[in-house]
């Protein structure tokens, strides 16, 4: 194998395989990437839950394919100067990487012991959408993915796709986030399929602002994500997702509007005083058309208030000040819904047009010295 390129392109792609890299495996080449020198350069990394390929343009004068060690592979690229890269395999799978008058010598793997990566059905139609909607989609939503390994099934988000609408949802037990998109092309069925967290992650790292497409691949047990050059498969998580749809209160005694940026603040500034150590919630008082939040600690008291517009008669409602501030950040700028039932009844989040998004977060029950 032999093959030259450009730094910027190579170590971009190496930054992108090497997250679906195990650091520590006792498989010494799922520490590895997979470098394949054919009609195009592929990199790819695989940690056996999930894989990422990368294909890049480089100047293949030989082809061929090794595995080396994405860690150092990484380390010895970005150090190089900003110029033409070569590197070399021979039959003895040493290989020689080369840049200017810095010269590296590794000893690589065979690439035919690396494990390759399911077969996805992409014969189907996708589900096809601007890259920067599935990013917004899976950023506003996997906040709410649990981390609980009790219940695997909540460790990812639901995919939900009815003819043109595609529906993604994420639980924990303490709140709800769900967001909805229309799509401009219908899918050839309707879909479910929960995709690990920390797959979706990765994906939004690879995903840009542009409205360049993304393709989705569902099958029976694995999913496929085509980014332009870039590929990411992995395992669904199998089981019963949660009926999101019925956890959300369909009656609310009122429902307010609210400016989104100034809530974030109000609700930083009286949580300036919550700590790991001191997790006593943030108290919020509805009177009239006025928000008192407040919060209590062994270290002192804070105090703020927030306009709002609407009526909530005389109601009094704890919370966890980092979901509530994790589901308001994942809010649009500007003004949205904030519907109230009673303290002890969840504070739902929504558009004041349209339902591209709801986001639920359920109360902390108060106590009279907190």
């Amino acid at each position: 194998m032999q093959f030259s390129c450009e730094k910027s392109i190579l170590q971009e792609a190496i930054t992108t395989a090497s997250r679906a890299v195990s650091s520590k495996s006792p498989i010494a080449l799922l520490e590895g990437l997979l470098i394949t020198a054919d009609d195009a350069l592929s990199l790819c990394g695989y940690n056996m839950s999930m894989g990422i390929r990368v294909s890049i343009g480089a100047q293949i004068t030989q082809p061929g394919a090794a595995v080396l060690n994405a860690r150092l592979f990484g380390d010895i690229i970005r150090k190089l100067p900003d110029d033409i890269i070569s590197v070399e395999t021979n039959e003895s799978m040493l290989t020689t990487i080369r840049c200017g008058k810095t010269v590296f010598n590794l000893i690589a793997s065979e690439a035919k012991d690396f494990p390759q990566l399911p077969e996805v059905n992409t014969a189907e139609t996708p589900i096809v959408l601007p890259q920067k909607t599935l990013k917004s989609m899976i950023s506003q939503t996997i906040f709410a993915v649990s981390d609980n390994e009790s219940k695997p099934i909540h460790t990812g988000c639901l995919f939900e796709l009815e003819g043109t609408r595609l529906n993604v949802a994420a639980v924990d037990g303490y709140r709800l986030s769900v967001r909805r998109e229309e799509l401009a092309t219908p899918a050839s069925q309707d879909k479910k399929f929960v995709v690990p967290g920390p797959a979706l992650r990765e994906i939004e790292r690879i995903l840009s602002e542009s409205d360049d497409l993304v393709e989705i691949f569902p099958d029976e047990r694995h999913i496929l994500f085509r980014v332009g050059n870039t590929i990411l498969i992995t395992r669904l998580i199998e089981g019963e997702f949660l009926n999101y749809r019925a956890a959300i209160p369909s009656d609310f005694a009122s429902t307010i509007q609210i400016d989104v940026k100034s809530f974030i603040t109000s609700i930083e500034r009286v949580s300036l005083i919550v700590s790991e150590k001191l997790k006593n919630p943030v108290r919020m008082k509805f009177d009239g058309s006025l928000l008192q939040l407040s919060c209590i600690t062994a270290i002192g008291k804070s105090y703020d208030e927030c306009v709002y517009e609407g009526t909530v008669d005389n109601l009094e409602i704890g919370f966890n000040n980092r979901y509530l501030l994790d589901a308001l950040r994942a809010c649009p700028d500007g003004t949205v819904n904030l519907s109230v039932k009673g303290s002890l009844n969840p504070i739902v989040f929504t558009p004041e047009e349209g339902s591209s998004f709801t986001y639920l977060v359920l109360p902390v029950r108060l106590k009279s010295n907190e």
